[in-house]
């Protein structure tokens, strides 16, 4: 159990990350698993590239504190943490493609295709959101078999045409025909906030808990999940490439509508404020259990990277 009277959060964050990537670490070995022909050598390199290069590993500590909140941990909720880190990672090394935002960094590094080249950044995300599904339904992610299948239609959904891809499309759109506000969160709520929502959502599942609490941190999610994208858009109108480890200021010069560009930053910063509000009241009837979710919902807003 984790001490709640005195969290450094971004220390517990930095724990679960290194749990996390050791588990990626171990995933993405050169060994072929039964059923498998080979790793090509150049492809694992690729997908390794994408996925073992630091980050914060957010959604996967949201797997595994929505899960300690029920009382599970262990390492099936930590391959399904990993199983989603693998679809995030697929969406940013996609998302970075020259037909896609165009960025040439990403976490302060190459991203994938200027480290390999355009094809082999596109087989190594296809070759990480099929490999998200091959770890869930892996005997050796020990969970109840309708947990699994729970598991694989939600993170479908999530991941899909009505969740972060979706998202992605109207994101694209958005450059052509900036969205109103309505618009602007919807294309949000899909593209950034489904994985997260899902994150929440996943760990509850994994640990066996009642229905109520499923939906109950499902909204949680939601909630740091439109935190977590409005701090983003802060961020890229007030922060530096150097400081974030990408390229900043790029959705004002795509012109790209956002709530920050709709509204300023003032009015953004007093909506960060109400999220984190309702994030906490809705983990509020956990007591002293909910501290971690909490301060990760503080975290979301206040990052400043």
């Amino acid at each position: 159990m984790h001490d709640h009277s005195q969290i450094d959060f971004e220390t517990l964050l930095a724990g679960a990350a290194l749990r996390v990537e050791a588990m990626l670490d171990a995933l993405l070995g050169a060994r072929p698993l039964p059923g498998e022909i080979d790793r090509p050598q150049r492809l694992l390199a690729a997908m390794r590239h994408g996925v073992l290069n630091g980050g914060k590993r957010l959604r996967p500590f949201l797997v595994m504190e929505s899960a300690a909140l029920i009382g599970a941990d262990g390492e099936a909720v930590l391959r399904v943490a990993a199983a989603l880190e693998c679809v995030h990672s697929y969406s940013l090394v996609h998302d970075d493609l020259p037909a896609m935002d165009d960025d040439d960094l990403r976490r302060g590094q190459p991203t994938v295709h200027k480290a390999f080249d355009e094809a082999a950044a596109i087989l190594a995300g296809d070759a990480l959101l099929t490999l998200a599904f091959d770890i869930l339904a892996d005997p050796a992610t020990e969970l109840d078999a309708r947990a699994k299948v729970e598991l694989v239609g939600k993170l479908a959904r999530a991941a899909g045409i009505g969740g972060m891809v979706g998202g992605q499309a109207l994101d694209l759109a958005a450059e052509r025909d900036a969205p109103d506000e309505a618009g602007i969160i919807r294309l949000q709520a899909m593209k950034t906030g489904a994985l997260i929502r899902f994150a929440c959502e996943a760990g509850a599942i994994a640990a066996g808990a009642p229905q109520a609490d499923i939906e109950r941190l499902a909204e949680f999610g939601s909630a740091i999940g439109l935190a977590f994208q409005l701090a983003d858009d802060l961020l890229d109108h007030t922060s530096t490439p150097e400081a974030m480890g990408k390229a900043t200021g790029k959705d004002a010069a795509a012109g790209k509508g956002t709530l920050v560009a709709l509204h300023g930053e003032a009015w953004a910063r007093r909506q960060l404020g109400g999220l984190v509000t309702q994030a906490c009241d809705l983990v509020a009837p956990y007591g002293d259990r909910a501290a971690i979710l909490m301060a990760t919902a503080r975290f979301v807003a206040e990052r400043d990277r």
